[in-house]
């Protein structure tokens, strides 16, 4: 990652900052409300910018001792091959390892090709042994099916 034009800070992104990246990035879409709440929860969290634009962030959810998970890693296509994906992983990775009190479980759901970049950060694929396993689910208490991400 270029340094002089790229800066890792250790904040929660902007709602709409939010928003954008994990459209522009074609993740899964999120709605305006649930970004309001689930962002401060976060247990770290970092943005990279450029110039006065953020272009990437990363969080790390979790119970702030035992189990977290990495999520919301998002790059403008246009930075792709830039190195920002590895600086946000290295970021999260040292900011999680300073407030983890012992050992920690630390989860994430690596989609297509991402695999190659967690690997690099220690994360290894569970099975056969662990199976992932999601599922969406509506206030209502409803299942739902999986909303699709941007086209």
């Amino acid at each position: 990652m270029d340094t002089t034009r790229f800066t890792i800070e250790h904040r929660i992104p902007p709602v709409e900052d939010y928003l954008r990246l994990r459209e522009v990035a074609g993740l899964t879409p999120r709605d305006r409300a649930s970004a309001e709440a689930g962002l401060p929860n976060s247990s770290v969290a970092v943005v990279v910018t450029e110039g006065q634009g953020i272009v990437g962030m990363g969080r790390v959810i979790g119970d702030g001792a035992l189990f977290f998970q990495v999520v919301d890693i998002a790059v403008e296509p246009r930075l792709h091959g830039q190195g920002l994906g590895k600086a946000i992983m290295a970021a999260l990775k040292e900011r999680l390892a300073g407030i983890v009190p012992g050992s920690a479980y630390v989860s994430l759901i690596a989609d297509g090709e991402a695999h190659r970049l967690y690997a690099q950060y220690g994360f290894e694929e569970v099975g056969p042994a662990s199976r992932g396993m999601a599922m969406w689910l509506e206030r209502s208490g409803e299942y739902a099916p999986q909303p699709r991400k941007a086209e």
